[in-house]
């Protein structure tokens, strides 16, 4: 069970909820909660390696290439759709390490079974 779960949807159509999403994930895990961060939908593109590069909405907020590999090191989870990334081309070897490739039905069971929820869709 995680504390905090964020479902993502978007990738650079929704540069502003990809940077809120993984600035409020790494603002909780550097007060000690567990959090879990799910790519849905367009999102799975954000797990391949260097694709959130591109995204930086400016200041006060910091580029998705600093946030990413911060949410990554501190113990955040970035679990991908299995059924999302076959829809959206995306291939497991395309992953950057740290992701985890999950099924619907983990989706389901993460969204139950977290504490509390941010949805950024």
């Amino acid at each position: 069970m995680t504390d905090l779960l964020i479902t993502l949807t978007q990738k650079e159509d929704n540069e502003n909820n990809v940077t809120i999403a993984f600035t409020m994930g790494n603002m909780a895990l550097s007060k000690g909660y567990s959090v879990s961060l799910i790519l849905l939908s367009n999102a799975v593109h954000l797990a391949e390696r260097g694709y959130g590069d591109k995204i930086n909405i400016g200041e006060p907020f910091r580029p998705v290439a600093d946030l990413i590999p911060e949410f990554i090191a501190q113990g955040g989870k970035i679990l991908v759709c299995s059924a999302c990334m076959k829809h959206n081309g995306v291939s497991e070897e395309d992953l950057m390490e740290g992701t985890e490739i999950i099924t619907a039905e983990d989706v389901i069971t993460n969204i139950m079974e977290s504490k509390k929820s941010l949805q950024l869709n």
